[in-house]
């Protein structure tokens, strides 16, 4: 006799703007969770979730669905601004919660969402969708397998115009999600961030900047965010030893390149270092074969499992601490003119 499939975990979604018609559509089709509740203070958005959801329950005061006791967990998609006091007032009702990125406004904001998340026993996830790409997930897998071989640098570009963003600038925006990978693919921890970057075209939050992440072994991560570019570019460069490869989100059909090039330097000397000979590797491009699967879907799996497996999701508190810390030193950063903050 097989036992019963367990229920669902009925799920609030508190928000329905830009993004939460994207998750409303992967908690319907995931397993394991049941999308039961929708909040929006915008009459025309919840009118819109009623047609695509008529059997969800709808919300004006997100406050009466966090109280709901027949809501189990809650997913958060909404300003930055608000991922506190939502994820707050969730968890101190003994809910899960999916906070879009970043977790919160400042690093001792996420740090006290994820010790109340743990002393309640409930699960605290952070929604960075990247690190559930297939690519992003392709690239830590090789990684892990040495392809690369010792790991020296990781660029990345990401610009577009808008979505400007009022309640914070581009680094919040647009750099979370490239920390995010960053926080993924590099085990070691970063010592220190320097930024530099410009609040143009009479926009009150900066619209262009630049990071630097560095770290004890020398590996060095650049980031280029921009909101104010012609054209939407996506690409991550990472540099290794033994190979080198180009992330291309962008690319529909070679997201992940992988080329065999790379420089060796033989070092005669190491006194005077005056004889250094350097041989470049020019060999073949490989590109591996991604699963299709969307992000986000693989985001909503993830919460699922972790509140079935009563485990910690892949991108948990923690992880949403580390990339707040690193948003908020790059902040500072600017504040003091590119100065390098300490982690």
């Amino acid at each position: 006799m097989t036992s019963a499939r367990p229920a669902a975990v009925k799920v609030g979604l508190i928000g329905y703007g830009y993004w939460g018609p994207n998750l409303a559509r992967n908690l319907v089709e995931g397993p394991g969770l049941e999308l039961a509740a929708i909040a929006d203070a915008r009459p025309e958005r919840r009118a819109l979730a009623a047609r695509r959801h008529r059997w969800v329950r709808l919300y004006v005061d997100a406050n009466d669905l966090i109280a709901s006791d027949e809501i189990e967990a809650l997913v958060i998609p909404t300003p930055l601004a608000t991922h506190y006091p939502l994820a707050r007032a969730a968890i101190e009702r003994g809910k899960h919660v999916l906070v879009e990125k970043p977790l919160a406004g400042s690093r001792a904001e996420a740090l006290d969402l994820a010790e109340r998340a743990d002393a309640r026993g409930v699960r605290l996830m952070v929604d960075h969708t990247f690190v559930y790409n297939t690519a992003v997930r392709k690239i830590r897998s090789l990684v892990d397998a040495g392809d690369l071989g010792d790991l020296l640098y990781l660029d990345s570009v990401r610009v577009n115009l808008g979505i400007f963003q009022q309640d914070s600038n581009v680094i919040w925006d647009l750099a979370a999600h490239d920390l995010a990978i960053l926080d993924h693919l590099i085990d070691e921890r970063p010592v220190a961030i320097s930024a530099n970057g410009s609040a143009l075209a009479g926009f009150k939050h900066e619209n262009v900047a630049y990071i630097a992440v560095h770290y004890a072994s020398g590996f060095l991560a650049h980031f280029h965010v921009n909101w104010l570019a012609p054209v939407k570019i996506r690409q991550m460069l990472l540099g290794g030893r033994q190979r080198m490869l180009l992330y291309d989100d962008m690319d529909q059909s070679d997201k992940v390149r992988v080329y065999d090039k790379g420089v060796d330097f033989d070092v005669l000397d190491e006194e005077t270092r005056r004889q250094i000979f350097i041989s470049y590797r020019a060999g073949d491009m490989n590109a591996p074969t991604l699963d299709r699967r969307e992000a986000l879907a693989a985001v909503v799996e993830e919460f699922a499992g972790a509140i079935a497996g009563r485990r910690a999701p892949l991108t948990d508190g923690a992880a949403g601490i580390r990339v707040v810390t690193m948003l908020e030193a790059a902040d500072r950063s600017l504040r003091g003119e590119g100065r390098r903050i300490t982690l």
